[in-house]
């Protein structure tokens, strides 16, 4: 029997190959973005009927458009259902979340020119934005609480949230209380693709918005890519997946066990890494991974991930070699258990968020740190980031020059004018500073 998942050699040629495989592998399917482009057009006309249409066809739930909105009654009942541990515990991630996002705003700033001139930025909120928080093979209330305070922050009015319903048209309370608490201003029992073509398009009782955020399975991402430059996006953010660079000092059952956090998300397109410089280790944690997911309550997508979607590759020099592999991977989460974590840092390009030494867990960065959970996925970490509260501002530049600094820049303005054919732009320049000569002469006389 193979062991899963496969142990190759980077130096072969075939482990090469299979590390390449891996590596570009897609988060998403042809057939689901096909299936969301026809799911994205029928709503684009149709509306509400047709959210509604699919909202029964996809999730077996019967509900009419006045039902879309979750009402205040609601949200109470969910405060009632849910324990005051999980409401403490939202209020402790609440906390942390808003620190770390308060801590990234960009301040707006000034640079002054040579003849007394200003240049700068000022950052402003976007007025609507939308947010997914996926709720199908589990209930992420976590999501919640990792995208809409940072928008808050930023302070955005209108925060649009929404997630799939049970199949007698229910919320599940925890998604529903923390979405409440986190500030969304409208709640909507919504999941899919329709859900992300009623906030991208608008429906007679869901406004379009600005921008979309959130994670969410296949065809939900696929439906992000769809929709792209009809709204903004934060990331085409798939399926999750895992990274651990480990040296001989780490734990082969805790490297096991933060492999699987990922790969027990349950979408079976889930992708899991572990890059060693020592062998032994490598044997070993195969030998936990199955011990411990056999454990797991999803097993049978865990297994399927472990089988075709999951590696672990043997290097001869982890800082090098190791570090190589792992940035062209490009994780969404990359743990670093090693005896000098720190050393590798600075050789690390492309990853959603790292995570230094023993005592820190991926699980710590899902659930509570402060960082959204957020992250660029399927390689895309090379050029996309996390989620911050910067996602949900604007940056505009701010020019106000002198009459000086007119002048100086004349000279550059004719010669650019004149090479790109634009006379106009020169005009709009020569005109004020004609309009001044033209002053001076008539007080002169």
């Amino acid at each position: 029997m193979k062991t899963i998942p496969r142990i190759v050699d980077i130096s072969t040629a075939g482990g090469r190959r299979q590390f390449q495989r891996l590596a570009a592998s897609p988060p998403t399917d042809p057939a689901a973005e096909e299936l969301a482009r026809t799911v994205l057009e029928a709503v684009r006309r149709g509306g509400d009927r047709a959210v509604a249409r699919y909202a029964a066809r996809f999730d077996g739930v019967d509900l009419s458009p006045e039902r879309f909105a979750v009402t205040s009654d609601e949200i109470r009942a969910a405060e009632r259902a849910v324990s005051v541990d999980f409401r403490r515990a939202v209020n402790e991630v609440l906390k942390r979340v808003e620190a770390f996002a308060r801590a990234g705003l960009r301040r707006s700033w000034i640079l002054r020119t040579r003849h007394g001139g200003r240049l700068g930025e000022v950052f402003v909120p976007l007025d609507r934005v939308g947010v997914y928080v996926p709720g199908g093979a589990s209930p992420l209330a976590s999501t919640a609480l990792m995208t809409i305070p940072l928008a808050r922050v930023a302070g955005v009015r209108e925060i649009a949230a929404t997630s799939p319903c049970r199949r007698d048209g229910t919320m599940e309370p925890h998604v529903l209380y923390a979405m409440a608490c986190a500030g969304a201003t409208e709640i909507y029992r919504l999941g899919g693709v329709q859900a992300i073509a009623a906030l991208a398009y608008g429906t007679e009782r869901i406004r379009r918005v600005d921008k979309l955020v959130g994670p969410g399975g296949p065809f939900v991402t696929a439906a992000k890519r769809c929709v792209y430059g009809q709204v903004a996006l934060d990331m085409v953010a798939g399926p999750s997946e895992i990274a651990v660079l480990a040296d001989s000092s780490a734990d082969p059952a805790v490297v096991a066990s933060d492999l699987l956090s990922q790969a027990e998300h349950g979408t079976g397109r889930e992708r899991t890494l572990l890059v060693t410089d020592s062998p032994d280790l490598a044997r070993a944690v195969a030998e936990e991974l199955q011990r411990q997911g056999q454990e797991l309550p999803r097993w049978p997508s865990v297994r399927q991930v472990l089988r075709t979607r999951s590696l672990i590759v043997c290097v001869r020099d982890l800082l090098t070699e190791g570090t190589e592999v792992v940035n062209q991977f490009a994780p969404e989460h990359l743990e670093i258990l090693a005896r000098v974590p720190r050393r590798f840092l600075s050789k690390i390009r492309h990853a959603g968020a790292v995570f230094l030494g023993r005592w820190t867990p991926e699980s710590a960065g899902d659930f509570a740190a402060g960082p959204s959970h957020v992250l660029p996925t399927g390689g895309t970490a090379r050029f996309f980031s996390g989620l911050t509260v910067e996602d949900f501002r604007r940056r505009m530049s701010v020019l106000e020059l002198t009459q000086g600094d007119l002048v100086e820049l004349m000279p550059t303005i004719l010669e650019l004018a004149r090479v790109e054919e634009l006379p106009a732009h020169a005009r709009s320049a020569q005109r004020r500073l004609e309009a001044v000569r033209s002053r001076r002469k008539l007080r002169a006389r």
